[in-house]
């Protein structure tokens, strides 16, 4: 006799939504990876029908009946801990109308889009009417949000990745941060200085980065059987544990961009199909916190990628891939690895100055989100934040 019916009931709608969202994924990886540029606009308006169905599941009224039943039935921990996560889920999306569900997919996707001709072409102007309007929609959301859970805005908005973290909590993170790591990065520049680095000789093609790239996930023990690696404008993993989605993008006139963006990946990757897989479609499998997944990726990348071990490791595939170079001796390869040099691109940044990308955008998305910057002056407020 099953003496859990109600728990049983909610199990089974969770994995619904698991199987919809997985077909959801692999949608927007193939938009963000295949699909021809004139199919954007249906593909747009497919995946927000799709968010708008999702939510209806999401936000069934039979729900709270069954929630509040399964509250009452003899579960252990895990279905505990799975009812906690489907009652938390339920209540932000019963906080947010469907239609502003719909408009939020739409608007990110036109907005994402329209970004992959804007940035190779620095079209601010271009890119300020779709970023506006993806804007207005975030604020909504989070007024929605903060009603609903007694929340400030951007913490309503940043509960939803994040459980539990609070913007006071990220202050007391970076505040100190702040005060010191302009210090340490001018003093690991002048110490980097006096070190004498061998520049590799390009040109690396394309197809030989992506060798090199999957030579380098089978080192890190990237199940293929699981997962693939393809192109896009900006790298990301996507997909399920069950298939893994990772991209990547390529200069040909300098090879380790591509390849560290591929390092990182697989952290998030082998986090993905490292997931419990006996409780897949189940909140308990699903990744909860984004900074701990980002700690997964951050750390191959950082920790990993900057060992001199793994140098030593990766030397050889170098040489496979674009030929024997004095630049791809191991202990060459390791001061290539670990170099620090401020830039403009967060994803490609190293693993001294990263930090301060992430500080710049969290001051920068939490003034945007309480209207205390109007977007006209984005661009001057970043550029203060870079210098």
């Amino acid at each position: 006799m099953n003496t859990t019916p109600a728990y049983h009931d909610l199990a089974a709608r969770q994995l619904r939504l698991h199987r919809l969202g997985h077909l959801q994924s692999i949608a927007q990886w193939d938009q963000a990876a295949n699909m021809p540029p004139q199919g954007n606009e249906a593909r747009s308006l497919a995946l927000a029908e799709m968010d708008g169905l999702l939510h209806q599941l999401a936000t069934d009224p039979a729900l709270a009946g069954l929630l509040d039943a399964a509250a009452a039935e003899p579960l252990d921990d895990t279905q505990r801990a799975n009812l906690r996560e489907i009652r938390r889920a339920w209540r932000a999306a019963n906080a947010l109308p469907q239609a502003l569900v719909e408009a939020k997919s739409l608007a990110n996707n036109r907005c994402e889009h329209a970004w992959r001709r804007q940035r190779p072409a620095n079209d601010w102007a271009g890119f300020v009417p779709n970023l506006r309007e993806v804007l207005n929609i975030a604020r909504q959301e989070a007024e929605l949000l903060s009603q609903s859970g007694g929340l400030s805005k951007y913490d309503a908005l940043l509960d939803q990745y994040e459980p539990g973290m609070r913007s006071a909590d990220v202050e007391r993170a970076f505040a100190p941060l702040r005060q010191w790591l302009p210090g340490l990065i001018r003093e690991v520049l002048a110490r980097q200085a006096g070190e004498t680095v061998i520049e590799p000789v390009g040109p690396f093609p394309a197809a030989a980065q992506k060798a090199l790239g999957l030579d380098a996930m089978r080192l890190m023990g990237f199940d293929f059987a699981a997962g693939r690696l393809d192109e896009s404008t900006h790298p990301f993993c996507g997909g399920v544990p069950e298939d893994v989605r990772m991209t990547t993008r390529y200069r040909e006139d300098n090879f380790l961009p591509a390849l560290m963006g591929v390092i990182h990946e697989t952290g998030h990757g082998r986090y993905e199909q490292n997931l419990p897989r006996e409780w897949l479609g189940l909140p308990v499998a699903r990744a909860r916190s984004m900074g701990l997944h980002e700690s997964q990726s951050l750390s191959f990348e950082m920790q990993l990628g900057g060992h001199p071990g793994f140098a030593r490791l990766l030397s050889p595939l170098l040489v496979e891939a674009f030929g024997d170079q004095a630049a791809f001796m191991p202990e060459n390869l390791h001061r290539l690895l670990t170099r620090v040099k401020p830039g403009f691109i967060r994803v490609d940044a190293d693993e001294v100055t990263y930090p301060a990308h992430v500080i710049l955008r969290y001051r920068l998305e939490k003034a945007l989100i309480a209207d205390a910057m109007p977007l006209s002056e984005l661009p001057v407020a970043w550029s203060a934040g870079m210098k």
